[in-house]
């Protein structure tokens, strides 16, 4: 699909505008913690340490018939759950019928950007200035945003917040624009999206494929539900994403253009933070081609369970509620 493609905003997830407020004073900006401690095992991708961040696989078989009643009574197809146990090894609890189906998915791309940015801790603090373009940017594609003002000038740990909560287009374009590697905004940005595609392949993501920095597909932006949701769980072992996407809002303040003080408060779009006890996070997304789409997770017990659901319908909070309770059940 190419970016003209998408009709109107209804179809993407996060059209909540972020609130800003001009002033004359500051508030302090507290940031997350930046440690995060090396995982046993090595299947997959070097973190940012040069160790091996990949956990070894338990595979077990697999629930596929939504009508049997040992599996979540769920509406989509497109579905996988499984149990991250702590970090040092998962163990696949349950998939749908299609969830190896590689589809479009939307603004969950964004939980693979900001993975590749996350690998390079010493860009947390790095200082981006907002462009026209970005703005511009959001306005052609009729995308989700944070409404970050241009000129305004804010961390890359800042407009992490701006990606995953609100889901903003336009900060993910200011990631993409600033940490790829080039000497026009479409060759970093070209970049970036390789380093993406070269992350999926450390992760042994065989059914994904990135074409965007943010879901808005060119046409060949997709992965499957078994996919997305160990991308969830890699992404989640990161202390800095954890304590981002579990947050229902976000209030932080930019230097703005003339040197005043900018306020954002940016909400989350994924309800099931609100409805679901234990939840996590993690990733919503929707489009026309994707449908509703939804990278969740949440602990209890110890446990914590790690599920993605793409192409259902808006019902998508409630078969990940499903499909979480069936999988503590189990």
């Amino acid at each position: 699909m190419g970016s003209h493609a998408r009709p109107n905003r209804i179809h993407r997830t996060g059209v909540r505008i972020a609130m800003v407020a001009l002033v004359g004073a500051a508030l302090p900006i507290t940031a997350g913690g930046l440690a995060e401690a090396a995982t046993p095992g090595a299947t997959h991708s070097a973190d940012e340490n040069g160790q091996q961040g990949g956990e070894a696989t338990t595979t077990v078989a697999l629930k596929q018939d939504a009508n049997d009643q040992d599996a979540p009574q769920i509406k989509a197809d497109h579905a996988f759950l499984l149990d991250a146990r702590d970090g040092s090894q998962e163990r696949e609890l349950w998939g749908g019928a299609k969830a190896d189906e590689s589809v479009s998915m939307a603004s969950t791309t964004k939980i693979m950007t900001a993975l590749v940015v996350l690998k390079h801790p010493e860009w947390l603090n790095r200082q981006i200035t907002v462009k026209q373009e970005y703005r511009d940017y959001v306005q052609k594609v009729g995308g989700s945003t944070a409404d970050l003002q241009t000129g305004d000038t804010l961390t890359v740990e800042q407009l992490l917040h701006a990606m995953l909560i609100p889901s903003g287009d336009d900060a993910a374009m200011a990631l993409a624009d600033n940490l790829g590697t080039g000497d026009t905004t479409e060759a970093r940005i070209a970049d970036f999206v390789h380093q993406m595609n070269v992350e999926a392949q450390q992760l042994g993501l065989t059914g994904t494929n990135f074409d965007s920095f943010d879901g808005v597909s060119q046409g060949n932006n997709h992965s499957t539900a078994r996919d997305l949701a160990k991308l969830g769980q890699r992404a989640m072992l990161k202390p800095v994403f954890a304590d981002i996407v579990k947050k229902k809002q976000f209030k932080t303040e930019a230097v703005a253009a003339n040197g005043h003080i900018r306020y954002y408060t940016w909400d989350t779009t994924n309800k099931l933070l609100s409805s679901y006890d234990g939840a996590l996070g993690i990733k919503t997304g929707s489009g026309p081609e994707a449908g509703y789409a939804l990278v969740f997770a949440a602990e209890r017990d110890n446990r914590t369970l790690v599920g993605a659901i793409v192409k259902d319908d808006a019902g998508r909070f409630d078969d990940a509620t499903k499909m979480l309770d069936w999988g503590f059940a189990h």
